[in-house]
């Protein structure tokens, strides 16, 4: 009995403390989840969450991009891990939209602490090169924790209808996403988006492989460089080597396939991609994989000649950011989490 009591008295304490908030240019509540070593930021895009809806968790991408950036000349503008792309009032009218900051990265960053590709370096000597802080968070297991402190907390939440949970993500955010699926059974539907079927490491040596064919560089360069894929990776996978270097954890924990992990997931999946994406490749196969297993929950939508983010390309291969595809892409996926 005495342990029933200290545990729910811890449990009120932590519910209480994370319900602290605060809200952000009149647009996202944000929430902070404090641990030991990590504060966990999120935000819930609505000023004043009360209307019951389901949580749509988008798992944003790679690198350590803030949720506001702000500019010296236009103030807090929310990327918020990418759903600035999107029509995400059009998201609000059917669920509570929840981004999870980036590790050691704070959710507000003013411009001058970004970089050239607008992502935040720290205290790193290198603007191209993120934190030794960042670098030693930046890897697979501690993005699911995370994510599921959150998740679990927002269970508890009034607001929150229990009853769905979408998990999306794009790029290496489809592996996060996957991974909370896999781990919290409570995910109902899984959205995954320019998503490496392979892991990541792959695509170099893909890439490597297409130039060959297409002349762009003799066999003997691919066959050099595909070498020193090899021996970077085989530095990924050694402990040793990982402690002198820890910007090698994120090849080492975030270059697993996740085809197994697609196959074990008995709800309805949605994988979208371009067709001039070279990451999402393998993609095209992934249909076999699920008519092996006599399985149905797959939904699978490619666009054409559209690239790792949806932008047009030409017919020289060249991006066009003039022509994005971002709000179309996540209208689709939205109408499908809506079917029963």
């Amino acid at each position: 009995m005495k342990f029933k009591i200290l545990a729910l008295f811890l449990f009120i304490n932590y519910l209480c403390f994370a319900q602290q908030r605060q809200v952000i240019n009149n647009e996202v509540t944000v929430y902070s989840l404090q641990e030991k070593r990590d504060t966990i930021d999120f935000i819930v895009v609505d000023k004043n969450p009360s209307e019951k809806k389901p949580i749509f968790l988008w798992c944003q991408g790679s690198l350590p991009m803030p949720l506001y950036v702000n500019f010296e000349k236009f103030g807090l503008w929310l990327h918020g891990g990418g759903i600035a792309n999107f029509d995400y009032e059009e998201i609000k009218n059917h669920y509570h939209l929840v981004v999870i900051s980036m590790p050691k990265t704070p959710l507000i960053v003013d411009e001058s602490k970004l970089n050239d590709q607008k992502w935040y370096y720290g205290d790193s000597p290198d603007k191209n090169v993120p934190s030794i802080s960042f670098q030693k968070a930046n890897y697979y297991q501690n993005y699911i924790d995370r994510a599921l402190k959150v998740v679990k907390f927002l269970k508890h939440q009034k607001w929150v209808d229990n009853s769905k949970l979408v998990v999306a993500g794009h790029s290496q955010g489809s592996k996060i996403a996957t991974g909370i699926a896999a781990s919290y059974k409570h995910v109902t539907k899984l959205g995954l988006f320019s998503a490496n079927p392979l892991g990541r490491i792959d695509q170099s040596i893909r890439k490597l492989r297409k130039e060959a064919e297409q002349g762009k560089i003799t066999w003997e360069l691919a066959d050099k460089e595909m070498e020193k894929q090899y021996d970077y990776f085989k530095a990924a996978n050694d402990p040793d080597k990982i402690r002198n270097n820890p910007s090698l954890l994120a090849w080492n924990t975030l270059s697993d396939p996740q085809i197994e992990d697609w196959l074990a997931f008995n709800k309805p999946i949605y994988l979208a991609y371009g067709t001039n994406d070279i990451t999402s490749d393998f993609c095209d196969l992934i249909p076999l994989y699920f008519i092996r297993q006599r399985k149905d929950n797959l939904t699978y939508k490619r666009y054409f000649n559209l690239e790792h983010n949806f932008f047009e390309v030409n017919d020289k291969n060249e991006l066009d950011h003039t022509k994005p595809h971002w709000k179309e892409v996540m209208k689709s996926f939205i109408q499908w989490t809506l079917l029963p």
